[in-house]
């Protein structure tokens, strides 16, 4: 009861979360990775990280062979990833003995190359992708609800479903725009993946909690709709937390033990997945008695 009772503290909160989101993409940008932008990616490692050269003996050594359009960045403990709108195979390994020159190996670990108008496509096909999961969201839910269309529209369920849902995406697309500008994290095909993971995620604990709501509507178990919100919440709520946690532990393996390459994928879901469990509990159901009216009969 206590969250359908406080119910504009915790929807001002999601608020204050998604635009301090919506902020960080304003302000910062989203490093858009050569998935959407087109171009490509070299990475290199070396032996150990005391033997690895510093960037700027790095940008000294491309300049050297007129690549100073190549931004280098450091990727863990002895490796760098380097990234320019055009290289080629030849390109590729004159870099490499460019960075090798010291008398440092460096070997190959990643190359990619993307043309722009496939990476424009791609990026057109992420935003499609997402629309069209919510639109299906929307009309799932309003079919599925359709017998409780009272206090409120099914479609309505729908609504406040994706307004969650919303708030479960903005979360991590705000964070990854922090992180591009600090550290250079990117927005890439895999992090469109880890939405889209989200996305399936946080609805279907959403629809536990509205299946409870409609069947204890059928039953009758409270006189008005906030109260049947209330308890459907309390009588989900373990449930919810639990499932939530037993993933997080999952993910949290993967971001701290698994590879580089997993970790910003691993992190999009840690923090996608936190935002999925408060929106279930504290931003869809209560929506829900907003758009009944507080103290509405059934």
């Amino acid at each position: 009861m206590i969250i359908v009772k406080h119910r504009f503290i915790f929807l001002s909160i999601a608020a204050l979360m998604v635009i301090a989101s919506w902020g960080a993409v304003a302000y910062f940008g989203l490093n858009l990775g050569i998935d959407f932008t087109g171009g490509a990616i070299l990475e290199v490692g070396y032996p150990s990280a005391a033997v690895r050269p510093t960037v700027a003996v790095m940008k000294e050594s491309l300049a050297t062979i007129e690549r100073s359009d190549i931004t280098v960045q450091p990727l863990g403990d002895d490796s760098y990833v380097m990234r320019a709108k055009d290289i080629s195979v030849a390109d590729k390994d004159l870099i490499t003995q460019t960075v090798s020159a010291s008398g440092t190996p460096a070997t190959v670990k990643r190359f990619d190359s993307i043309g722009p108008s496939i990476g424009s496509e791609l990026g057109t096909k992420a935003l499609l992708a997402i629309g069209l999961v919510l639109l299906l969201i929307i009309a799932y839910i309003a079919f599925a609800f359709r017998k409780v269309s009272r206090p409120v529209a099914s479609w309505k369920y729908g609504i406040a479903a994706i307004i969650a849902l919303v708030h479960d995406i903005s979360i991590p697309i705000g964070l990854f725009a922090y992180l591009g500008y600090v550290r250079g994290a990117e927005v890439n095909s895999l992090f469109l993946t880890a939405l889209l993971a989200i996305l399936g995620l946080s609805v279907s604990d959403t629809i536990v909690v509205f299946d409870r709501i409609r069947e204890n509507l059928q039953r009758r178990v409270a006189t008005t709709f906030s109260d049947t919100v209330g308890i459907s919440l309390n009588q989900t709520f373990v449930r919810s937390l639990n499932t939530s946690l037993t993933t997080l532990i999952a993910l949290c393996g993967v971001y701290f033990l698994g590879g580089e390459s997993t970790k910003d994928f691993a992190l999009a879901l840690i923090v996608g997945m936190a935002a999925g469990t408060y929106s279930s509990l504290f931003i869809a159901s209560p929506l829900l008695v907003l758009f009944s009216g507080e103290g509405k009969k059934k």
